[in-house]
């Protein structure tokens, strides 16, 4: 992706942090939502001159960005559209958390795709697609870790963190979900991320050749 291009990006997801800082439901439960986005910004800026994402990828971390971002201003409860879902389809509980779970396996299936591409040995095939998968279903089951974590450590301020809303499986549904979200990544997208990765492809060479030189 071009650096304007990416900096448009950048100015948007910073912009939608600011308007969701403005007066949040919870400030705890937002900054805990907003954490990994907090942490993600200055890595992708400090790295972006040596590793530069393809538009795919960057357009995806942008739009998990977001959900994470309007999540941690509502907290994931109150969001109104998991209301306008619960009212039209008849669900029992607001399911925007099940959006941000969904994207959680969605996005990072992407993201670690092209990391291990770009870095490793691993080849396009089975075992991409199967290593990918695990470290999307690590991504998920370390997530609930934190989240279990910071229940124990602050006890009720963690409650909208939490967002069970009386769900014992909670947990479950959320693991489950981004696993169907990691797979249906690298089923829907692989080929447009390979055509992406392919125009990488003649950059990345001559990075390689003056680092040798």
């Amino acid at each position: 992706m071009k650096t304007s291009h990416a900096l448009a990006l950048a100015t948007l997801v910073v912009a939608e942090l600011v308007v969701s800082g403005w007066a949040p439901h919870d400030r705890f439960t937002w900054v805990l939502e907003v954490a990994p986005v907090l942490l993600a910004l200055p890595i992708l800026a400090a790295t972006w001159v040596r590793f530069a994402w393809t538009s795919l990828a960057l357009c995806l971390i942008a739009l998990h960005a977001s959900i994470l971002i309007v999540g941690g201003h509502y907290t994931y409860a109150e969001v109104p559209l998991g209301f306008w879902m619960q009212d039209t389809f008849g669900f029992a509980r607001n399911h925007y958390d099940r959006i941000g779970h969904l994207a959680q396996g969605f996005v990072p299936a992407i993201v670690a795709r092209e990391l291990l591409i770009r870095t490793s040995p691993l080849k396009r095939g089975g075992w991409l697609f199967f290593v990918v998968t695990c470290v999307c279903l690590a991504i998920s089951a370390l997530y609930e870790l934190v989240e279990w974590w910071t229940a124990v450590a602050t006890g009720d301020a963690a409650e909208a963190f939490l967002g069970t809303q009386g769900d014992v499986w909670d947990t479950q549904w959320d693991m489950c979900l981004a696993l169907v979200g990691a797979l249906a990544s690298q089923l829907l997208l692989a080929r447009v991320h390979d055509r992406q990765l392919a125009r990488l492809s003649p950059r990345r060479d001559d990075a390689r050749s003056t680092a040798r030189s």
